[in-house]
């Protein structure tokens, strides 16, 4: 707006000039003209100089950027990564804890199997209640293998023996030991008077149908007259069957103080029978072999049937 003015002045200037050019004083008039000139020179001078190329107030500036949407991408697709790798991260977490949680499942199975005999006991062997008598009174269980962990065959803590609770039934259920002969007696057994279920003897030919039969002998624990440790067994059944193994481990412990065995008996019944069908032994002894079985005695009588719900018997003709 100020180079305008100045314009207009230099134009009235001019204007002027051509009025008075013919008039008498002809010098004053081009010193006057002249003084006005450079003062319009000087003045569209300074005004083009002092005159920023800055827009008016009211005016608008257009400019046209171009914005770099390349950091903003990258951070948006690392967050992806982050959120799909923490994803990742978690899914695995959950499978290692299940995995975690499902090794723990099998180890507490294996350790509660450990810790209850008869649970282990029968993981060692098949359903032997369903067994039925064929002939052979004594078969061999699991290829006769006793199927004892390392857990069971631990003698840090010495020698020791268990025997079972009675069930609903007042029926033996089983017993197990580590034996030593710490464990042995050293006084002759007494008479035995508790009587087992199924207990009706009678005589047959030249003795007695039952006997009173110890899960674990008495030569090995010392242990007589306990409910938990006696069942009613044909005399075959203990004697000689029984005896025969009982032997065998007895004789092992006397040969040495550091010799251990470890013997689990557990009395097989059907459903709710009084008398047992049978009974299962196992052993082995700690750091060899020299005492290794896992069999299954049947308790049958050669000429008798034996009525098994209640111990009852007749003699066959």
């Amino acid at each position: 707006m100020k180079i305008i003015g100045l314009i207009i002045i230099l134009i009235s200037v001019l204007g002027f000039c051509h009025i008075h050019y013919k008039k008498p004083d002809k010098k004053i008039f081009f010193r006057i003209a002249s003084i006005f000139a450079l003062i319009v020179g000087i003045g569209l001078g300074a005004a083009s100089i002092s005159t920023p190329d800055t827009p008016t107030e009211g005016s608008k500036i257009v400019r046209k950027t171009s914005k770099d949407y390349g950091p903003q991408n990258k951070a948006a697709k690392i967050s992806s990564e982050n959120e799909k790798a923490k994803e990742s991260l978690s899914k695995k977490q959950s499978d290692v804890q299940k995995a975690a949680s499902s090794l723990a499942s099998r180890q507490g199975s294996t350790a509660q199997a450990s810790s209850d005999p008869d649970k282990a006991a029968q993981n060692a062997a098949p359903d032997l209640s369903n067994m039925n008598y064929s002939g052979s009174q004594i078969v061999q269980i699991n290829d006769n293998q006793p199927g004892f962990s390392s857990n069971d065959l631990n003698v840090s803590n010495g020698a020791w023996q268990q025997y079972h609770d009675l069930d609903s039934l007042n029926r033996v259920t089983g017993a197990d030991a580590l034996l030593n002969q710490s464990l042995m007696p050293h006084s002759e057994r007494e008479r035995l008077y508790v009587d087992p279920t199924g207990w009706h003897n009678k005589r047959i030919g030249n003795g007695w149908l039952y006997n009173r039969c110890h899960l674990i002998a008495y030569q090995l624990t010392g242990q007589n007259n306990n409910l938990k440790n006696l069942m009613t067994g044909t005399r075959s059944l203990n004697e000689p069957c029984m005896t025969e193994y009982e032997n065998q481990i007895a004789e092992y412990l006397k040969a040495g103080s550091n010799h251990y065995v470890r013997y689990s008996v557990r009395p097989v019944f059907r459903g709710n029978e009084l008398l047992a069908r049978g009974v299962q032994l196992r052993a082995q002894s700690v750091g060899d072999s020299s005492v290794s079985f896992n069999v299954y005695v049947f308790n049958v009588e050669n000429g008798v049937e034996l009525n098994y719900s209640d111990g009852t018997s007749s003699i066959n003709r």
